[in-house]
């Protein structure tokens, strides 16, 4: 069994990693290539294209024009949005983040796919952004099936064939789900509003986090025992739940 998650636009480069040990992103010299295409873009072009601040524009044409020497940190402990404040890896152990680097895995636009202990540099760049390469206008078609394919080996060694997809819409639409031939289970959180259930954004993206935690500190292997997530008053809800979209509610 293998969960997946989105990246963060927030990032922490600051703070020391509690784990010393990291690894190569398998899809390297790609995060390579597209950073040294951005780089090429002044602060202004990259503002259009990201639809970012002239500030947040200028930092990341300077994170790009100095990607060779850019810092270094694993992803788990790099990212540091709502998903991750959620799932709160820096209280792993070493046990839980090794079993996390097996069953868990990071979408990401300008990395492909990562293992969480993989070591990414500073960058600013999602997965729907229309930046053209010579494979195409957006970066679904940069990366075309090489994600698929790459998911579906680490499915398969995980001694499974189910993915848990916890990760945003825009970065699970870069998955064939056709070629990638594994039963798909996708846990929506709902909270109580107005009388009834609704998908909070902000709630629910620190539940995918809180269900990646529960899954790691619980070391779970066999995705029914996800029913028994109870993490900050959430509830598995049966009437809701269809098939393989699981809803969790509270309120």
């Amino acid at each position: 069994m293998i969960a997946i998650i989105s990246p963060a636009k927030s990032l922490d480069f600051e703070s020391d990693a509690p784990c010393k040990i990291s690894t190569t992103p398998i899809f390297q010299k790609d995060a390579d290539y597209l950073a040294a295409k951005l780089g090429k873009l002044n602060p202004t072009q990259l503002a259009d294209l990201l639809g970012i601040s002239p500030k947040l524009a200028q930092l990341n044409s300077e994170r790009y024009t100095t990607w060779k020497s850019a810092p270094v940190k694993q992803a788990l402990f790099a990212y540091n949005g709502d998903v991750y404040d959620g799932m709160q890896a820096k209280d792993f152990s070493e046990s839980e983040i090794a079993f996390a680097n097996d069953h868990l895995q990071i979408l990401s636009g300008l990395y492909g796919l990562l293992r969480p202990l993989d070591a990414i540099k500073p960058y600013r760049i999602d997965m729907g952004t229309a930046f053209a390469t010579p494979k195409g206008t957006n970066l679904y078609k940069f990366w075309g099936d090489r994600i698929t394919v790459q998911l579906k080996k680490r499915i398969k060694e995980s001694g499974g064939n189910v993915l848990i997809n916890l990760a945003s819409q825009e970065y699970f639409s870069a998955i064939n789900t056709k070629n990638l031939k594994a039963r798909i289970i996708t846990p929506t959180f709902k909270d109580m509003n107005n009388g009834k259930y609704a998908m909070v954004s902000f709630f629910a993206k620190r539940a995918r986090g809180m269900m990646s935690r529960y899954i790691i500190q619980n070391a779970i292997i066999d995705f029914e025992m996800l029913v028994g997530f109870d993490d900050d008053g959430y509830r598995f809800n049966h009437e809701l739940s269809k098939s393989d979209n699981w809803v969790f509610t509270r309120g």
